[in-house]
């Protein structure tokens, strides 16, 4: 098969180094790519991710087989509609599906209907109308703007006045632009948050490994929110109980809903969790896989990848034994200097060779470029050093033995990634 993955970060490297290893696959693409795709495929940097016309002309000349979009964007914007009228496979929902991402207001009203777990809610257009409900409902309280604000319009407020700030800069002064014409306003939920994401058909769904990211810049989930510092595999948050509860009161609603609405939801579905008393709260879907999520969890996965992808594409994945290796994972990621606001490009990287030299080591390049057989840092999120070993203690060990050997200027990382898993593992 002739492959073509949209994206150019941590994700999209990962979801590439699993496809490479398919004998099913042939050649693979990647829009645009980064430094670490374009040693596994060929990459194309001048073309945008939403220029679906010359997506589609590319797609053709090169006789693809298989899109594979890695961020929501695309979908949101209705990539998969535009290039199926064209006759190009696309792995991930439609416009509707990938709207449970693209318009937080929506995913709301789709949990209402199918009676799924997750916080009581509000929805506003106004914000005169927020603020008087906010000065009713009191604090802590949870504002997000409606649309896509690559993960950052969500305020979790503490006071009344933090929360009227929210809608002053999501509606007033816009800040994210047309995402914030909406907000949902949200009870707060306590708890702990996990990452649950499935394979699915529309129909018939596979649950990939278990995994925790790090949102928070700093160790012990301190500083601001980011993209995600880090990822572990498996948690023992998420046990056989547990795995039950959310896939009979979260998964298989949301699939059959989305199906009885005309629109069977295929590829990644990510729930965003809150675990409160052993019981999963739904705090966010994505319509993607997890960034780190992904690395530490697709080098787990046994099965052929692409032939996943393919079954699920001909609705088979019933007939697919999903098996997840042994070993835990961990992935730290190295992040800018400056990283999550202004940071700096041009950096040179140093020691990835030695890095990867060590066994169950794997380097998932996100903000870099080749220039010269020369990596330089080109992003707020560098690397995502992976680790695979027996056990999340010596995975750790593993990771943070990679990490040390790779220098760039201004390189930043958590120090704690994974160690939440010992708290689960001591109860």
């Amino acid at each position: 098969m002739r492959v073509l993955v949209l994206g150019g970060g941590g994700r999209e490297h990962t979801i590439c180094y699993s496809l490479s290893k398919s004998p099913k696959l042939e050649k693979l693409f990647c829009i645009p790519g980064n430094g670490g795709i374009s040693e596994i495929a060929e990459t194309i940097e001048n073309i945008s991710m939403t220029d679906f016309d010359n997506i589609i002309k590319f797609c053709k000349e090169n006789k693809i087989d298989l899109v594979i979009p890695g961020p929501e964007e695309p979908l949101v914007k209705g990539l998969k509609d535009s290039l199926n009228k064209e006759g190009i496979k696309v792995f991930g929902p439609d416009t509707i599906g990938a709207l449970l991402e693209g318009s937080k207001s929506f995913a709301k009203e789709i949990m209402s209907k199918a009676g799924i777990p997750t916080a009581k809610f509000e929805v506003f257009d106004e914000p005169s109308k927020a603020k008087a409900y906010i000065e009713k409902k009191g604090a802590p309280i949870v504002v997000k703007a409606d649309g896509l604000c690559a993960g950052k319009g969500v305020f979790v407020c503490e006071t009344k006045e933090e929360a009227i700030k929210a809608i002053e800069k999501i509606m007033e002064e816009k800040i994210f632009g047309e995402a914030g014409n909406k907000v949902v306003i949200e009870e707060k939920l306590v708890g702990e948050e996990a990452s649950y994401i499935v394979i699915t058909d529309g129909y018939n769904f596979k649950a990939l490994p278990t995994s925790q990211d790090h949102k928070r810049l700093l160790d012990n989930d301190e500083g601001p929110n980011t993209g995600g510092m880090g990822a572990y595999s498996p948690t023992p948050l998420i046990d056989k109980e547990l795995k039950e509860k959310i896939e009979e009161k979260i998964i298989k609603p949301t699939l059959k809903i989305l199906e009885k609405e005309g629109h069977p939801y295929v590829g990644f579905l990510y729930a965003g969790l809150m675990i409160v008393n052993k019981e999963p709260y739904v705090l966010e879907f994505n319509c993607r896989l997890g960034d780190p999520e992904a690395q530490a969890i697709l080098p787990r996965v046994e099965n052929d990848f692409l032939e996943i992808i393919e079954m699920a594409l001909e609705k088979n994945l019933n007939k697919i034994d999903l098996k997840e290796k042994s070993e835990s994972a961990v992935c730290v990621v190295m992040a800018s200097k400056g990283y999550p606001g202004k940071y700096e490009k041009g950096k040179k990287i140093e020691g990835l060779e030695k890095a990867s030299q060590i066994p169950g080591v794997l380097i998932f390049h996100a903000g870099t470029k080749k220039i010269n057989n020369e990596f330089y840092t080109n992003g707020g999120r560098v690397l995502g050093v992976t680790a695979l070993d027996k056990n999340i203690p010596l995975a750790i060990e593993k990771a943070y033995k990679a990490v040390s050997m790779i220098y760039f200027e201004g390189a930043h990382y958590r120090k704690d990634i994974g160690k939440k898993a010992f708290k689960y593992l001591a109860t």
